[in-house]
């Protein structure tokens, strides 16, 4: 995996701007900060962003995939206020499951979700290296 750095650019803090790597795809759908059993313990946003991140990181396990084979997350947020006042417990609970690798992302504010309750889905791809 190699980060792509243009060596005028200031870097990016808690992303990377670009990212080149070989291997097998692995895409995971957006996910909610809800549990197995598909309810949401909490309503706080860093909760459900731990929650995701939980989530995220089982699913990469079933296809052999680890956290630092994580190359994109799309973050879609409903407030985007209150996902920047929990940036720090957000990121306290990302390096619990990440820890600091920081691939490519995106943050896009929406309207709503499908599912009652979520205030965040993140959709993620992986590539295994060959």
């Amino acid at each position: 995996m190699k980060f792509l750095q243009p060596p005028d650019w200031p870097r990016a803090k808690g992303y990377s701007n670009g990212i080149a790597t070989r291997g097998e795809l692995v895409f995971v759908a957006g996910i909610v900060g809800w549990n197995a059993q598909e309810q949401f313990e909490t309503d706080d946003f860093a909760g459900q962003a731990r929650q995701c991140f939980a989530n995220i990181t089982a699913i990469l396990a079933e296809a052999g995939a680890k956290p630092e084979h994580v190359v994109r997350m799309t973050w879609f947020v409903g407030d985007t206020d209150e996902y920047l006042a929990s940036g720090k417990e957000i990121g306290a609970a990302y390096r619990e499951y990440f820890g600091r690798h920081y691939p490519v992302m995106a943050v896009i504010g929406v309207r709503g979700f499908i599912e009652d309750g979520a205030k965040l889905e993140i959709e993620t791809t992986a590539v295994i290296p060959d």
